[in-house]
């Protein structure tokens, strides 16, 4: 579903603040796979889904999701393939429209657009089964402004828009970090019924080592633009924090002093 084929980006080459930031980024997922990323800061991790998304051109290498190769797209013309949802609750909703508004954009996504603006009775039962999923009671506030949900119920809303396509790859980038610890829980338990009942191919940057083990079927590791470590199935379901860190120390051949992820 996804192949990264020596993917390189070096941001403001030939000066003072040079940064080699992907170094022959070679990742391949299956249809279906689950996978969290984890490493220190400036490990490459968001790099790493800001490439797969367009958000910059890479210098070199290969981005093919679903046999297509995406190098030459542009961020929109990607969007088609791509679901995401950010660090922060504000950026995936459009806060002054209705819940239902929002639902009714993300079910359009990809869709010929016309000055004609309506939600139908369908529509608005299809909404209310979708909404029941997230379990919040949303399915009962369907014309409240968005606006006015908490940061928890905006980023399970986005969650919901974001597969509601079924795209190639959801991309999930420290999508709880701005979270409370219980509210976090939450929507990764969403994120997780969500992944699996549509069948999705998901990326998960985390700073959470126990988030990263406990969830998904295969991690990876990265450290200065490189995967160092990839493990998956029974091998991932044995690992703890303690021998994460240690294999990182193994691998990389340095302390892991990530506060942020240790305090996690």
């Amino acid at each position: 579903m996804l192949y990264l084929n020596d993917v390189r980006k070096t941001f403001n080459p030939g000066t003072i603040n040079e940064k080699k930031a992907l170094c022959g980024v070679d990742l391949h997922l299956n249809p279906g796979d689950f996978v969290t990323v984890i490493g220190g800061n400036g490990a490459g991790k968001s790099t790493t889904l800001n490439a797969i998304a367009g958000v910059w051109p890479i210098d070199s290498g290969e981005i093919i999701i679903d046999g297509v190769n995406v190098g030459k797209l542009s961020e929109h013309q990607r969007a088609k393939y791509l679901g995401r949802v950010f660090q922060d609750p504000m950026l995936g909703t459009a806060a002054p429209m209705e819940i239902q508004e929002n639902l009714a954009i993300a079910a359009r996504r990809g869709e010929r657009r016309t000055l004609r603006w309506s939600i139908t009775r369908k529509e608005k039962e299809e909404f209310r089964e979708l909404l029941k999923i997230l379990d919040l009671g949303l399915e009962d506030r369907m014309t409240a402004k968005v606006g006015l949900l908490s940061g928890g119920q905006r980023q399970a809303l986005t969650l919901l828009m974001a597969s509601l396509k079924k795209p190639k790859i959801l991309l999930l980038d420290e999508h709880t970090a701005a979270l409370d610890p219980k509210t976090a829980a939450k929507v990764l338990e969403i994120s997780d019924k969500l992944i699996a009942e549509n069948n999705l191919t998901a990326m998960m940057v985390t700073h959470n080592m126990k988030d990263a083990i406990a969830h998904g079927n295969r991690l990876i590791m990265m450290h200065e633009g490189r995967i160092i470590f990839d493990v998956s199935g029974e091998e991932k379901k044995q690992l703890t924090v303690d021998a994460l860190i240690r294999k990182f120390s193994e691998t990389s051949g340095k302390e892991f002093s990530n506060d942020r992820a240790l305090l996690n």
